[in-house]
């Protein structure tokens, strides 16, 4: 499979707002998005007792991974186990989908039935490999809504992350009422823009943002600081 990839920046919400309005008339809506045109993505990290996902991010290092459970959409239904990693610039994402009785049992340190599955999805068994000599742990929900927009062309992928709350230390990821923590400072979004092999001149200039720097954003670690 071949990396993506990648560019992160901070917008406020005049510049989401104008993005926005020169997307929806060129680019397609992502099949997530809801009525109003978002939708919802809450993500559980894992991390391990020394904190190396959080510490590798904010150290800078190039070349990193991380495993998060991950649904889309106001339900808390279907579950994805997700690796996410990151090589020389290019980010590669995996998934298999798992049941809510599977995504239970994972909640509360169960990965035995990874084992019992004929025919594992090879993620599935390497998470369960790192849960154990690694020491894998859930540390923090990460929950946010989404606007998406896509085009073929380089399958670009552009979106617009706003309204980031936080979970802190829980980890109840199941629950739909869990008391979250605004992360983001009021007028905060994330845009970030994901292609393959090329950017689209047109998409450039779409998404053209003047003086906007291409930043190093993780939701992850700003929510594993937004409680500190």
């Amino acid at each position: 499979m071949e990396g993506r990839r990648e560019l992160k920046h901070w917008i406020g919400t005049s510049e989401a707002l104008a993005l926005h309005s020169r997307l929806r008339h060129v680019l397609q809506r992502d099949r997530h998005a809801g009525p109003d045109g978002t939708y919802l993505v809450r993500s559980l990290y894992f991390d391990n007792y020394q904190d190396k996902v959080l510490r590798e991010k904010l150290d800078g290092i190039c070349d990193r991974d991380k495993f998060r459970l991950r649904v889309y959409g106001d339900g808390l239904a279907p579950v994805r186990l997700e690796k996410k990693s990151k090589r020389a610039g290019f980010c590669w994402k995996r998934s298999a989908w798992i049941t809510m009785p599977e995504c239970e049992a994972l909640l509360v340190g169960d990965v035995s039935w990874i084992a019992d599955k004929e025919g594992c999805d090879p993620l599935l068994s390497e998470f369960r490999l790192q849960y154990r000599n690694s020491l894998l742990r859930p540390r923090t929900i990460v929950e946010y809504r989404r606007e998406a927009f896509i085009h073929p062309a380089g399958n670009v992928r552009i979106t617009i992350d706003s309204r980031l709350r936080s979970g802190l230390a829980s980890t109840d990821f199941l629950n739909p009422d869990l008391p979250l923590l605004a992360a983001f400072e009021p007028g905060q979004c994330v845009l970030e823009v994901k292609f393959d092999h090329f950017l689209p001149a047109f998409v450039q200039d779409l998404v053209q943002l003047g003086d906007t720097q291409t930043s190093a954003v993780s939701k992850y670690a700003l929510c594993r600081s937004s409680g500190d």
